[in-house]
């Protein structure tokens, strides 16, 4: 895709958790009447309409494509995602656990990756993800948005459950209402067979996938690249697409980012020009990620990071040791700090100890 269809996407997470969102259920006509591009596709497809979109773009993986044909008399789940969203990663364990639970009583899950950032619309990308994550159900790559479109989706993740019919049933937008997706999926495979009620399953994440902290997560997502920066601390803003050396501020406020050393800042990211460049921000949760990448494949990156000036410790995230050092080896998120006891405000810093890092986003949890 070219660099100005990326500059307009929309940012990531624009629902950190579906408190609001709700359960939404859905018939044929509510879910496909509106925005004017749904009601096209009801028209263009009459028997199936959201199994039919699923096979608007490609390649798909774990699976040969699925036609309506292969999907008929199946409840389906899909689950639109991005790889290096944590939102999207902490929904996993859960698709996981849906499948192995309800596979064989007739549940498909389909996962149908959307991406946000352009190393993500590379298959190659998306297969070692795929991989990595331990993702074996379905999915379908939508780096064109064809499908995104089709279902007029605004958020990662978002859940749309499929009858055995083959209309849409019920649809949530982010995070959380597990168990009302849950319970529906329960629903629509019991229907006819007088069975009650079942228990919920029991899903706990592990690592950066481990539910957030919400009772105590202070801060939002924050962009590095100029396309959709914010709350960058430094006189003039950012330069853009040129080299400059940056001074850190004396105080960085809450919830406020900063550089140092020399970085270039591009739409979508920014790149370290010099060893010891580094980022910082203040900030207030359990969790610390960030999307990071080599600017040179198959040039891995060192990275150091301090939590107040010191070596994290036992506050250190998945992807780096107790000492701060990590590795960026790829493309995708990195979890960098997890707080091992109260959650307070602290200041981070992300090292780059060789040039070429290319850093994206701040995301918390």
């Amino acid at each position: 895709m070219s660099r100005s269809t990326w500059s307009d996407r929309m940012s990531r997470r624009g629902w950190l958790k579906g408190a609001a969102a709700g359960l939404v259920p859905l018939s044929l006509g509510g879910a496909l009447a509106m925005p004017p591009v749904r009601g096209a596709l009801a028209r263009a497809f009459a028997a199936s309409p959201a199994l039919d979109a699923l096979n608007l773009s490609g390649p798909w993986m774990n699976s040969p494509p699925l036609e309506p044909a292969v999907l008929e008399g199946r409840v389906v789940l899909v689950c639109f995602w991005t790889y290096s969203c944590i939102n999207s990663l902490r929904a996993l364990p859960y698709l996981r656990t849906w499948q192995a639970r309800y596979g064989a009583r007739g549940l498909t899950v389909i996962g149908v990756h959307t991406p946000e950032f352009a190393f993500e619309t590379e298959a190659a990308n998306l297969r070692q993800a795929v991989k990595d994550l331990d993702v074996t159900f379905p999915v379908v790559m939508d780096s064109d948005r064809r499908i995104w479109r089709a279902f007029g989706n605004n958020a990662w993740p978002a859940f749309y459950v499929i009858g055995a019919d083959g209309r849409l049933r019920g649809h949530v937008d982010g995070e959380g209402r597990y168990d009302q997706i849950e319970r529906l999926i329960q629903k629509l495979l019991s229907q006819g067979s007088g069975s009650g009620a079942e228990p919920l399953s029991d899903v706990a994440g592990v690592g950066p996938q481990a539910e957030a902290d919400w009772r105590d997560l202070g801060s939002g997502e924050s962009y590095i690249g100029y396309g959709q920066a914010a709350d960058f601390v430094y006189p003039g803003g950012l330069r853009r697409d040129v080299e400059q050396t940056y001074r850190p501020p004396r105080d960085l406020p809450l919830n406020r980012w900063s550089l140092s050393g020399g970085w270039i800042v591009g739409e979508e990211f920014a790149t370290s020009a010099m060893s010891a460049a580094a980022v910082a921000h203040r900030f207030h949760a359990r969790d610390l990620h960030m999307v990071l990448a080599p600017a040179m494949p198959g040039r891995p990156v060192r990275i150091r990071v301090r939590l107040d000036g010191q070596a994290p410790g036992r506050d250190h995230g998945w992807d780096i040791d107790a000492d701060g050092a990590g590795l960026v080896d790829r493309p995708r998120m990195y979890q960098l700090v997890r707080q091992a006891g109260p959650v307070a405000d602290r200041t981070f810093e992300l090292q780059a100890l060789d040039p070429g890092l290319r850093t994206y986003v701040f995301t918390f949890g």
